[in-house]
Order: structure tokens, then sequence, then C-alpha cells
């Protein structure tokens, strides 16, 4: 996989840009951004519910979740989530506990199908598992990527808090904590990408395959991600006349667009694992 099939980057590249056309990523991104702002909030109730319920610094740790959706989303979207999230945690409950579990698994599962149909484009293959199989699958993926996620978020959150304690308990030097913590970010990024594996290697209808922890695809894919949502953030810090054009709407268009670069990127990384693929069999035969 790491040798690309044998092709040289500049062919995987070209056959990539290729085929991004031809599967209509640009629209499957549509539909994903779509799915993923009708998962978005119920699972962020599901985050306030249980920190409500299971902590005893509750407003803290809110403060610290929505200080990690900071670094990624641009600021007025950033704005819609925070002041959404604040009125879902005022009100948050066992009974809204339940209710975000269900419509998360549900909505989220249904962008997850839809990330395996545009997986079984990229591969060149048709869908032939039955509609309960298929959401049997995705209700799968959906729970192990929520925990490797929900394993990133809480590195970033809690890790912190724990090294300042072993640093103060044993006396560490300020340098050894401040290495600890410098390490947090690469470690959550690890965890997205090994979501992003999940889903390449068991979302597609493709047999024979080998797992693999870390793929060209979800490598690439990831820091796609990063960089399109670092470079979206500094575009609407220079231009951003969304909301002195639309009003509160903008806000609901930013977050649209952010959740349409994090489809697309997913599924870019799709396409790379795809033609290395294909190009391995290419040579094997």
């Amino acid at each position: 996989m790491w040798k690309l099939g044998g092709l040289s980057p500049w062919q995987l590249a070209r056959a990539v840009f290729r085929d991004i056309s031809v599967h209509n990523f640009f629209g499957r991104a549509s539909e994903l951004a779509f799915d993923f702002l009708f998962a978005l909030f119920p699972l962020l109730l599901v985050l306030l519910t249980l920190i409500g319920l299971f902590t005893s610094g509750r407003l803290d740790l809110q403060a610290d979740l929505l200080a990690y959706f900071a670094d990624f989303l641009p600021s007025t979207a950033y704005a819609l989530v925070n002041a959404t999230t604040n009125e879902l945690a005022a009100h948050a409950s066992n009974g809204k506990l339940t209710l975000g579990i269900l419509l998360a698994l549900w909505f989220a599962s249904g962008g997850v199908a839809s990330m395996i149909s545009a997986l079984n484009l990229a591969h060149g293959t048709r869908e032939a598992r039955s509609w309960l199989k298929l959401r049997a699958i995705s209700l799968v993926l959906t729970l192990f990527i929520s925990i490797f996620l929900l394993a990133a978020l809480l590195l970033v959150l809690v890790s912190g808090h724990v090294v300042d304690w072993i640093g103060a308990e044993f006396s560490l030097a300020p340098e050894a904590v401040a290495l600890w913590k410098a390490l947090q970010w690469p470690a959550a990024i690890l965890f997205m990408i090994l979501s992003y594996s999940l889903i390449y290697y068991f979302g597609p209808n493709v047999e024979s395959r080998r797992w693999r922890w870390i793929t060209p695809g979800s490598a690439f894919g990831v820091l796609l991600w990063l960089a399109a949502s670092t470079g979206l953030r500094i575009y609407l810090h220079l231009f951003n006349n969304y909301s002195a054009t639309y009003g509160s709407l903008g806000a609901v268009m930013i977050l649209l667009v952010w959740l349409y670069v994090t489809g697309f990127a997913f599924l870019v990384g799709g396409e790379i694992n795809a033609e290395i693929e294909r190009a391995a069999s290419r040579a094997a035969a």
C-alpha cells in the first residue's frame, strides 16, 4: 500500500483528480454535509448530558469541549455551535440522553451509509448486501468511529489535567510536562486516522483485502481535512462577509461549508486507497 501499488505520486494524483470528477465527489460531499449536520447536534447533546450526569466539573469540561471545536471551526460557525450547545446543556436530562443517542446513531449511521455508497463508487463495485446488513454495518462502524473520536476528544480534554497532576505529584520537570502536552494533538490526530482506516476497510463491498492500521488514503484524508479547515478559517477571517449579507443564516451556511470540506476530504482519502489497490491488482495480474 505504501509503495502506491507501483504508481508514481504524479500518476496517483492524476488518477485521483480524474475520478473525483467522474465519481461526482463534489455532489457526494454535499450529501455527506447534510447527514453530518443532522448528526452533529444530537452527538453534542449526548456528550453534554454525559458530562452533566457523570462529572462534577460540568461547566469546565463543557468549556473545554467548546474550545476543542473552536480549534477547527470557523469563528462564525463556532458561534452558532456554541449558542446551540449552551442551550442544549441548560436542559440536558436522562430522557434527552436517550433521545440524543438514538438520533445520533440514526443520523450518523445514515452519514456512514452515504460514505459506504461513495466508497463503493470509488472502488468500482456495486452494493450487493441487503439493506438490513448495510444498515447494521453502518451502525457498528458508527459506534466504533464514535469510540475513536471520543477517545481523541478525551485525550485532548482530560489528559492535560492529568499531566498537571502527575507533574505536581512526582515533581516532574516543566519541560517533561510541556512535552507530554505537545504530544496530545498528534495522538488525537492518530485516532482520527484510525477512524478513517476503519471505514475505508470495512465500508466498501470489497473482499480479499488486508487490514492496515494507517493507509495513504487515511493519512492524506485527515491532513487534507486539517489543511482545508485551517484554510477556511483564514479565508473567513480575511473575507468574512457572509454574516453581513445573509444575517444569522450565514453561520449555518459556513457550518455546512465546513462539513462539506470534511466529507470531501474523507472521499479523497478513499479514492486514493482505491486507486492504489487497483494499481496493485493490475501489477499482480
